[in-house]
C-alpha cells in the first residue's frame, strides 16, 4: 500500500471498527499524522501565531481521531487482538509500548476478524 493510498484508507473507512489494517497501512498513516502536525507547528511558528498553529493542529486532530482509533482497532484484530486491548494505552508508558510493539508485529493469518489481508512488506 502507498502513502496516498493509505490516507484514503484511513478516512474512507472512517469510523469501520471491524476488520483489518496491514502494517503498510498503519505505517504510512502514522507518517501522515506527524508530517501534519509538524506542518502546522512550522506554520505557527513561520507566522508567529500561537492560535493559528494550535487552532490547525486542534481541527486536524477533531477530523483524524476516530479515523485513528479505528485504524489501531483494525491494526490489532489483525495480529489477532481484540479491539478491546486498545484500552492498554490508558496504562502510562508501558501500555503505549505493548500497543507499538503490537503495531510493528505482522499478521497471524487469517483469523477471526478476517481472512488474511495483502501486506508486502
Amino acid at each position: 500500500m502507498t502513502f496516498i493510498e493509505s490516507i484514503k484508507t484511513v478516512y474512507a473507512k472512517y469510523g469501520t471498527f471491524s476488520g483489518r489494517a496491514t502494517r503498510s497501512e498503519y505505517r504510512w498513516f502514522v507518517l501522515y499524522t506527524y508530517i501534519v502536525l509538524l506542518a502546522f507547528f512550522a506554520l505557527g511558528i513561520i507566522a508567529q501565531s500561537e492560535s493559528l498553529g494550535l487552532g490547525g493542529i486542534g481541527i486536524f486532530i477533531a477530523i483524524s481521531f476516530i479515523p485513528c482509533l479505528a485504524l489501531r482497532v483494525r491494526r490489532l484484530h489483525d495480529i489477532g487482538k481484540s479491539g478491546w486491548w486498545i484500552f492498554l494505552g490508558l496504562v502510562p508508558y508501558i501500555g503505549e509500548f505493548v500497543l507499538f510493539i503490537f503495531s510493528v508485529m505482522g499478521s497471524d493469518g487469517e483469523n477471526e476478524y478476517g481472512p488474511d489481508p495483502f501486506d508486502e512488506d
